[in-house]
């Protein structure tokens, strides 16, 4: 997969690398499960299994397949804040928008 895999927002890069650990990566997985069928897990890594996407995020292998052409936002509200990921892949979503269904 390109580069051009996902994007992320200038607020989304910004947010990532607060988070992101010093020589590593975000990671970005998708698990079975979640009340659609498919839930976003993020976490960290050291190393780049994966597409690199603006040298913060690693997308695993697996999930790529799930989040192609998808847009990665970090929102601030009110009684939160979070990362939204619009995706074009998704036919149905939680209301969370923590999971998705394909």
């Amino acid at each position: 997969m390109s580069a051009s895999l996902c994007q992320l927002t200038d607020t989304a890069k910004k947010y990532l690398q607060t988070k992101k650990p010093k020589d590593g990566y975000i990671l970005l997985q998708v698990d079975g499960g979640g009340c659609a069928g498919f839930s976003y897990k993020w976490g960290t890594t050291q190393e780049i299994d994966g597409t690199l996407v603006d040298d913060i995020l690693v997308v695993d292998p697996m999930t790529e397949m799930y989040i192609i052409g998808s847009t990665i936002d970090y929102v601030e509200e009110v009684f939160g804040s979070y990362l939204k990921i619009s995706n074009p892949m998704a036919t149905s979503s939680c209301g969370c928008g923590e999971s998705f269904g394909v």
